[in-house]
């Protein structure tokens, strides 16, 4: 059982460093720790101090990364069974009208987002596939899938804890059956009228991007008689919605097959003509196009992370800029592109200045007719920004 709150393991904060912690940001970086009383094993809860004395809150400690604490609460209470299960209820109850909106698909647990650092959990129908990705959320293990699988309509809970932040906590990748039932190898995510294979073991992050359904519906009704170019495009869900919304013409790449092969499926499930799929490196790619002269009047172009952390943020810059120059060269005239940054260290204001100056480069006017985020089970404290890693412009060129 854990320990009483006020004879917890304390961690003292440098002069100055409670700051952020008083505005409710939910971060203790190494660096702003003076020192430790007691011996907290990693995951343990601590109580954090000022300099002074003031007592912070309490918080998951993580001996081996360089985010020492992060906050469970900013009061003083106790940190048990019964407070982590309670968070995970109350927020896959902020969920229930999303979930009775049409979709069965939704993120129910979304980290500090949802005041449980490091737990990610993603239902689709009656699945959940959860990644723990901290210290804090793996001390918790059996208390989160407890909680997960008691969840209405709940049969299985899966997990995947295999990114790569894990080794920067010290812990190693699980993957695996947490409670219930083997997951159905032929799961399906429904949202809307649409329906999109989820591969719970092998595909990325748990399965599928629940946090592009905002795009997923904005492509929908941009398609209609258009030319489209899809890239980056996994397992075809843009591809879908594009063909359901009337797309001409369509052409997918991606440079994994597995994926090609589960976009057919997709197509298939929803009875639509993706058209043609090329596996190939999008850069390369997009350079041959190019040099055919190709046009597309609507082109989505949502790569991967490619900026983990802030000391990578200038080498992917200069991807984020090179892709965007080759995708603004194949616009057609009055044509449409959606571009996307899933990388949190990237701003927003970065982001935007890396695709203006590629639509220089390009020597073409572009402008941004709208913004697309991430989705309301995606949500986004006031304390805390950095969980708004979702970026996406809607821009159109001369």
């Amino acid at each position: 059982m854990p320990s009483a709150p006020h004879s917890l393991p304390v961690v003292h904060l440098r002069p100055g460093k409670q700051r952020s912690l008083q505005r409710r940001h939910p971060w203790v970086f190494s660096g702003a720790v003076a020192h430790v009383a007691g011996d907290p094993t990693a995951g343990a809860t601590v109580r954090v101090q000022s300099s002074d004395g003031e007592l912070l809150g309490l918080g998951a400690f993580s001996p081996v990364s360089q985010i020492r604490v992060r906050m469970w609460t900013f009061a003083d209470e106790n940190v048990d069974d019964a407070f982590v299960a309670d968070r995970i209820t109350r927020a896959t109850a902020r969920r229930t009208a999303l979930l009775a909106s049409g979709t069965d698909s939704a993120r129910l647990v979304f980290s500090e987002g949802d005041g449980v650092p490091g737990l990610t959990a993603d239902r689709y129908g009656d699945t959940v596939v959860c990644q723990l990705t901290t210290a804090g959320a793996d001390a918790w293990r059996d208390v989160i899938a407890d909680a997960l699988i008691a969840l209405p309509g709940v049969r299985t809970v899966f997990e995947r804890s295999d990114a790569d932040v894990r080794e920067r906590e010290g812990l190693d990748a699980r993957v695996g059956l947490m409670r219930g039932d083997e997951p159905d190898p032929s799961l399906v995510a429904h949202e809307g009228r649409w329906q999109f294979a989820v591969d719970v073991a092998g595909g990325h992050k748990t399965g599928f991007y629940l946090d592009q359904r905002n795009a997923r519906t904005t492509i929908a009704g941009l398609a209609a008689g258009r030319r489209v170019l899809n890239v980056f495009s996994y397992t075809g869900a843009f591809s879908v919605v594009a063909a359901a919304g009337g797309a001409e013409s369509i052409l997918s790449i991606d440079s994994s097959a597995p994926a090609l092969e589960v976009a057919a499926r997709n197509a298939s499930l929803n009875g639509v003509d993706i058209g043609e799929q090329m596996e190939a490196d999008a850069f390369t790619a997009l350079r041959g196009l190019r040099d055919r002269a190709r046009q597309y009047d609507l082109i989505m172009l949502d790569p991967p992370k490619l900026a983990a952390n802030d000391k990578q943020v200038e080498k992917a810059s200069r991807a984020y800029k090179d892709l965007n120059l080759l995708a603004v060269k194949l616009l057609a005239p009055g044509g449409t592109l959606l571009t996307f940054s899933c990388s949190g260290a990237m701003s927003t204001d970065l982001f935007q200045k890396v695709v203006a100056g590629a639509a220089l480069d390009a020597n073409r006017t572009v402008r941004i007719v709208g913004r697309l985020t991430q989705p309301s089970d995606h949500p986004v404290p006031l304390s805390f920004p950095e969980a708004e890693y979702l970026k996406g412009l809607i821009l159109e060129a001369e």
